[in-house]
């Protein structure tokens, strides 16, 4: 079982795997795309490799590079927003305070 916060958030990143972004997106009612799998996978190598998470500026520029997207792809995406469903179904802490870029 993996566990949660109370806003349902891993308590570890490292318990993330495909199938928890597959049941934490079904939960959200997202259907996930290659574009969604994009900017998940882009968060968690950012995260591995800086031990933090990416701000939302990163993805987009990122979704950007790989998909010709335009800034607002990222929240068209992940319509309930980058910390609210992006974060969560990429196994990210919550976190306290965010920048939207």
């Amino acid at each position: 079982m993996i566990k949660t916060d109370s806003d349902g958030y891993l308590t570890d990143p490292a318990d993330w795997s495909e199938e928890v972004a597959r049941d934490m997106a079904e939960h959200e009612g997202i259907a996930l795309t290659d574009e969604h799998w994009e900017a998940l996978r882009y968060m968690r190598t950012y995260l591995e490799e800086k031990q933090v998470a990416p701000d939302a500026r990163h993805v987009m520029k990122h979704l950007s590079e790989t998909f010709g997207a335009g800034r607002n792809r990222l929240f068209e995406l992940f319509p309930y927003g980058y910390v609210q469903q992006a974060c969560k179904i990429a196994g990210m802490r919550r976190p306290r305070a965010w920048s939207t870029g």
